[in-house]
């Protein structure tokens, strides 16, 4: 965008601005203070997208054990309860998480007074301890069943002759999850690696905007909530700035195309692309 070269003002025209070039580009090379804030902003993106994608593991391993379950009602059942989370909105699990751990009136808290383990509310909302897991717990219980729906499309493409043949060698209920439900998902698992590369860099911003906080923002203020932050949600007003930091998440997007491709090629001897 045009904003990044200008010192744009909101509702000027943008031909009334000054032409600045490269100025908000070199603006973190150049001021420490600047520099210090985007490698904090980028450890956080990096940080918590990295952990997300360590756990896009985990709807694979659930579509595996769910497709163990013999009576098709209970797994049914499951996968339903699992997945109506996704169709939740950030504010309602906001609201949820609040109920659950508000300080006075939370469910949490409360039960501990009770059980006599504390004598004041616990503030885990306003915690910064571990706040990169808890987002991804978060993320998790949101996107855990809608994320497995694919894999357990592709157990019903895997050959049962496979599975009769294990049983006749007197291969286990894990070794045949093992050595053949596992390697037939590992293309689709890489797949939707590659494709979801975009979205944990794009996604969640109404996540952290709803659970940040005074404690917590140093440590999760993502890419797309400092650009927020920076640009519109604060008096400074800088979108030309934020708009040309906004850059960086074409950059992580890169470096973690790159990664997935080289686990690709780790794991199962064959790149992506």
């Amino acid at each position: 965008m045009e904003l990044r070269f200008f010192d744009y003002r909101i509702g000027w025209d943008l031909l009334r601005c000054e032409f600045v070039g490269f100025k908000h580009f070199l603006a973190p090379f150049e001021n420490p203070i600047v520099r210090q804030e985007i490698i904090r902003v980028m450890r956080n993106t990096l940080g918590i997208a990295l952990i997300n994608w360590a756990g896009s593991v985990l709807p694979l391993i659930f579509a595996i054990f769910l497709g163990e379950i013999h009576s098709s009602v209970f797994r049914r059942t499951i996968q339903t309860i699992t997945t109506l989370p996704n169709f939740i909105s950030w504010v309602l699990v906001y609201a949820l998480a609040y109920a659950m751990f508000s300080v006075d009136d939370g469910f949490v808290n409360n039960l501990l007074k009770r059980m006599g383990r504390i004598d004041q509310g616990i503030n885990f909302l306003a915690s910064n301890s571990h706040i990169w897991i808890k987002m991804w717990l978060y993320t998790c219980w949101k996107g855990l069943g809608w994320s497995s729906i694919l894999y357990i499309a592709s157990l019903s493409s895997i050959d049962e002759t496979l599975y009769e043949a294990a049983i006749v060698d007197g291969a286990g209920r894990f070794q045949k999850m093992w050595y053949i439900t596992v390697p037939h998902l590992m293309p689709t698992f890489f797949t939707l690696m590659v494709l979801n590369i975009a979205s944990l860099i794009n996604s969640g911003f109404e996540q952290y905007f709803l659970f940040q906080n005074a404690i917590n923002k140093e440590n999760i203020e993502v890419l797309d909530l400092f650009v927020y932050n920076k640009g519109i949600g604060g008096s400074s007003n800088n979108i030309s700035y934020t708009t040309a930091v906004g850059i960086l998440k074409s950059v992580i997007s890169v470096m973690l195309l790159f990664l997935a491709n080289w686990l690709s090629k780790f794991v199962r001897d064959e790149k992506i692309f």
